[in-house]
């Protein structure tokens, strides 16, 4: 499996500022000497050194990942604004099959669907899962006046809905999926990826309960000995306790979880549309941290940024 992200951000898409584009600039005049601009070695040098948070940005688009598995096809979990630029891709492709999986139908989930070229082909297949069975009302419903100037009739006419149940396996190619409920607001649905013996799990918009920390076989066969999980730790510790019931988690619950169910990767996903670049670099440092102290940095945590690849 090949796992691109398109889509990072929680709840409202986030565009750069002017005023944190300044910020970064003046951290590196701040940086730099006289030595580091003397050759065109230095200079590439000194920018390849430069600290992830100033050389580069998270990402200010909605959730949207995309999968390609060993038998060639095209899975993308979750319609945030990330898969406008995921289709983009894929503009001069005629007769393209998409397997397109929600989590859920909050906004911010589903936003980007009507700004996907391939949808309008004529020749494009779309496999839309969901277990939710008002999938269709859902998704038509925002491309209906006064939301949206073009109805959903405008897509393809190969539009296949498949209405999956928790905990029952089904098949996308070479890979196995599963889908698990867990706590949101409104529900929100975590998925599971089996291929060669790889796991990887995709878990956006969860806020973790006591639940999921119990060994029962149910959540065993779902989440114990995963490689990557991708997770919902958009709030701090001090966040959780004023925020209980919003539905998202914190960095260091994502790391307890991870480390209770053997799971080796994890990556930071679903961030606040309030924290800037240098804020959720500095949350990753403190998972790193904290992963050190409570496992020895068996889980390794990363940070889920657009443009971010795993090869699983």
């Amino acid at each position: 499996m090949k796992i691109r992200f398109w889509g990072v951000r929680g709840s409202i898409a986030t565009p750069i500022s002017a005023a944190q584009i300044q910020s970064k600039i003046v951290a590196v005049v701040a940086a730099i000497s006289a030595r580091d601009i003397e050759s065109e070695n230095a200079r590439q040098s000194f920018i390849a050194n430069l600290p992830e948070y100033i050389y580069g940005t998270i990402g200010g688009n909605t959730a949207c990942l995309e999968i390609k598995n060993e038998s060639g096809d095209r899975i993308i979990l979750d319609a945030g604004t990330g898969i406008r630029a995921c289709g983009k891709q894929y503009v001069h492709e005629k007769n393209a099959v998409y397997h397109l999986l929600f989590s859920h139908f909050h906004w911010d989930h589903i936003q980007g669907l009507p700004f996907f070229d391939p949808a309008y082909k004529p020749g494009t297949t779309l496999n839309i899962y969901s277990d939710y069975p008002n999938m269709r009302r859902f998704l038509r419903e925002q491309m209906q006046p006064p939301y949206f100037p073009v109805k959903m009739e405008a897509l393809t006419k190969n539009i296949v809905w498949h209405d999956i149940k928790d905990n029952v396996p089904f098949k996308i190619g070479s890979t196995e999926v599963m889908t698990k409920s867990m706590f949101h607001p409104g529900g929100s649905h975590a998925y599971l990826f089996m291929e060669n013996g790889k796991r990887f799990i995709y878990a956006t918009d969860v806020e973790l309960q006591q639940r999921d920390f119990q060994r029962t076989e149910e959540n065993a066969a779902f989440f114990e000995n995963t490689d990557v999980l991708v997770l919902d730790s958009q709030y701090t510790i001090e966040e959780t306790a004023q925020k209980e019931g919003w539905g998202h988690s914190a960095f260091c619950y994502a790391i307890d979880f991870a480390v209770f169910w053997n799971i080796r990767h994890l990556y930071l996903f679903h961030h606040e549309p309030m924290y800037d670049d240098k804020k959720i670099h500095t949350i990753l440092k403190s998972a790193q941290w904290y992963s050190d102290y409570v496992c020895g940095g068996k889980v390794i945590v990363h940070l889920a940024m657009e443009g971010r690849e795993i090869d699983l």
